[in-house]
């Protein structure tokens, strides 16, 4: 379930589509007199002649639903280039879009998984000043999947040390699934950067929802992809799959690596989207992503997230609480089930909050 924006007959219409979001019209910014809550300021800029601007109450429109499953056109950036962010990492970036647009950083999921050129298209091109980068050990940051100095508080010193890099004094922040993770941690810990905040897909790293995707929850739903996952575990280890899946991901050696890798990657590939995606399956058969994937995935699960107690991040909403914000559910998504969003709805309910039947 994604989150996109259409305009039509000079109308807002929200709509959710199963396909990434694309935002447009540009919303979530700070406001002169927005002081947060439910009476959503949204910009309006493809409507209207140029230099005007449209705002629009949300609480106090009559909105439709309308499905749109198109994507903005594929883009190339601008600008790309490589952050020494510490003795051991550096991290790949890039920008597209509009150079003089409203920032938005993009914060992509896994952990481990990386970026990819689709990424840009959620974002109206004209608009945005688009920033993707890939999270320590993912895609083409280097060195590949490394788990030393790789947590989340890392990752926050990161994404400060590029915004800063690229001379951007805030922006909006996106993220789904493990996005959504840090954005929320990196928007508490740096709320005065943050100009809005769109998540989707809500995932709060909390044991009940590990447990709930690797210790057999899931597999009621998904009994054919779970079995090989499964199977790759001793009956003796299956106590903790993510314990038992963390020794061997971090076996000496390498063909054990790939061997775990690839089948803790398949599992989330397989029950990633409601209707199975064929493209998406088959990076669970790539050992270089599947490796990046699965280590660094599996190293911050086995940390907890490295966050100090298992409900941290809802427990410091009051930090952005007067953020301007979206959480945006799929009613049937598997790997973020929907009992994520609505602790998150309850704690921020300031949030506009949209969840929907489908993903």
């Amino acid at each position: 379930m994604k989150l996109g924006l259409l305009l039509h007959n000079n109308t807002l219409f929200p709509h959710f589509t199963p396909s990434p979001p694309s935002i447009s019209p540009q919303f979530f910014f700070k406001y002169p007199t927005f002081t947060g809550g439910k009476n959503l300021v949204l910009r309006v800029h493809s409507c209207c002649s140029k230099g005007e601007s449209v705002q629009v109450v949300a609480e106090s429109m009559d909105v439709k639903n309308e499905l749109n499953k198109k994507l903005y056109e594929q883009i190339e950036p601008y600008a790309t280039g490589f952050l020494k962010v510490s003795d051991v990492h550096t991290i790949y970036w890039e920008q597209s879009g509009n150079p003089s647009g409203h920032p938005v950083v993009f914060l992509h999921g896994g952990p481990g998984g990386g970026t990819s050129p689709s990424n840009r298209r959620f974002f109206d091109p004209e608009f945005y000043r688009i920033i993707l980068f890939d999270q320590r050990g993912a895609g083409k940051s280097t060195p590949h999947a490394c788990l030393e100095e790789n947590t989340t508080w890392d990752l926050i010193k990161d994404i400060e040390k590029l915004r800063e890099h690229l001379e951007i004094p805030e922006w909006q922040v996106f993220g789904g699934s493990w996005g959504s993770t840090l954005a929320l941690a990196y928007s508490q810990t740096h709320p005065d950067k943050v100009t809005g905040i769109v998540l989707r897909g809500i995932f709060l790293l909390r044991k009940k929802e590990i447990d709930w995707f690797y210790e057999g929850g899931a597999a009621a739903i998904y009994p054919e992809a779970w079995e090989p996952f499964r199977d790759l575990i001793p009956e003796n280890e299956r106590d903790c799959f993510v314990k038992a899946y963390h020794k061997r991901l971090n076996s000496d050696d390498l063909n054990t690596q790939y061997e775990a890798a690839r089948a803790w990657t398949k599992w989330e590939m397989m029950t990633a989207h409601l209707i199975p995606n064929e493209e998406t399956i088959k990076k669970g058969d790539s050992d270089e992503f599947s490796l990046a994937f699965a280590r660094i995935e599996n190293h911050y699960f086995v940390n907890k997230g490295f966050f100090s107690t298992d409900s941290h991040l809802l427990d410091n909403i009051d930090k952005i609480r007067h953020i301007n914000a979206v959480i945006v559910q799929g009613r049937y998504d598997c790997c973020c089930p929907m009992m994520s969003a609505w602790d998150l709805h309850k704690a921020w309910p300031e949030a506009d909050f949209k969840g929907h039947s489908d993903k």
